[in-house]
């Protein structure tokens, strides 16, 4: 094999560690990559460079993550600045994939904050009911140890602040990947480059609404809670009230798709309407739910009465004919099954905090 083929090899490996996170440095990812492909050792020539196994990562995030991309793009760049309103008196800098414009899934926002004391960085995250933690790390850099001083900020993005002394805000940094002075911007850059980028957008409007997220969790829990005054005719619903029903259809959809979460959502939340329109509970849901489902569990949600329909023999031949066209069609069928033996009296569920929970974390999950 070539050793420019070899080469090639080694990068595109490293990347598919980094990418899929199985490792987060370059050098523990280039040399797990070679060991692999090579069995043995190999010449230090043949190890690709950090800006090769980059490069390669970015085509792994072009492939599979597509317009999603440019758009988490943006709102991670107006978090970053959020970040750094908050954090003014640290003299922030934004620096790595979010500024350049090279993130992935789960990539971090990563920060520069200047203070001789990690402590007064710490009181600014608690004033704004961040969580964090504090991680203080050992590296070996030009031939001597350093300690770096790391804040991993948990928020809608994950953010990593690394802290130095006050002395060091101009400090021209060197990239491990370019191996030229880092790129930095402060918050008026960082201003600039959003009105450049992104002319229709309104920088104060959209960091005044990252500041105040909507928590769909929150939504679906408002929706949610109502149902227990909801009663049902005890004909179709000997179980009860329609949170008790929506809570065995949640239950048993987790035995059949435990890591599902647009069919779990459509589980839980497909009868929310009936506290809002119980004449056409199916169309109340679908404008409550506007927004923060996907459109497989608005699909599930707006049909399911049909399934109901379809295994009674009562769908018309057209109908079922349009259902059967749809990708999410077995899906349907089996929320139609889910949702059938959920009218059993006395048996033991989830409670709602429960399911949300297990659904937050499922989503949490997806996400990293």
């Amino acid at each position: 094999m070539s050793s420019s083929k070899l080469r090639q090899q080694i990068a595109w490996e490293a990347a598919r560690l980094m990418y899929d996170r199985q490792e987060s440095e370059y050098y523990r990812a280039k040399l797990k990559a070679a060991k692999h492909l090579c069995q043995g050792w190999v010449k230090p020539a043949d190890l690709p460079t950090n800006r090769e196994i980059r490069d390669e990562i970015q085509g792994f995030a072009r492939m599979f993550e597509r317009q999603k991309r440019v758009e988490n793009l943006c709102d991670m760049r107006v978090a970053a600045l959020r970040m750094m309103r908050l954090l003014s008196e640290f003299r922030p800098r934004l620096i790595g994939s979010v500024l350049t414009g090279h993130t992935r899934q789960g990539s971090d926002i990563d920060l520069h904050v200047f203070s001789d004391n990690v402590a007064t960085v710490a009181a600014a995250l608690e004033r704004e009911h961040f969580q964090f933690e504090v991680e203080r790390k050992q590296v070996r850099k030009q031939g001597e140890e350093r300690v770096f001083t790391h804040i991993h900020v948990n928020d809608r993005f994950r953010f990593e602040l690394t802290v130095y002394a006050t002395s060091l805000v101009n400090f021209p940094f060197t990239s491990s990947i370019t191996g030229k002075t880092i790129e930095r911007a402060n918050i008026r850059e960082l201003e600039e480059l959003l009105a450049r980028e992104y002319p229709d957008l309104s920088v104060d409007d959209a960091v005044i609404e990252a500041e105040n997220p909507v928590d769909r969790f929150q939504v679906y829990r408002l929706l949610l809670t109502p149902l227990e005054a909801v009663k049902q005719s005890p004909k179709f619903h000997p179980e009860g009230d329609a949170l008790y029903h929506s809570l065995q259809v949640f239950d048993l959809a987790c035995d059949e798709l435990p890591y599902d979460e647009e069919f779990l959502l459509a589980a839980l939340l497909h009868d929310v309407g009936k506290a809002i329109d119980p004449y056409d509970h199916v169309q109340a849901a679908l404008e409550a739910l506007e927004g923060t489902v996907g459109e497989r569990t608005q699909w599930l949600i707006e049909h399911h009465m049909e399934a109901h329909a379809l295994r009674e023999g009562t769908l018309g031949a057209r109908a079922w004919r349009r259902l059967r066209e749809s990708e999410y069609y077995e899906d349907l069928l089996l929320l139609g099954k889910c949702d059938r033996g959920g009218r059993e009296k006395g048996v033991e569920t989830s409670d709602l905090d429960e399911a949300l929970v297990y659904l937050r974390d499922l989503a949490d999950d997806c996400e990293s």
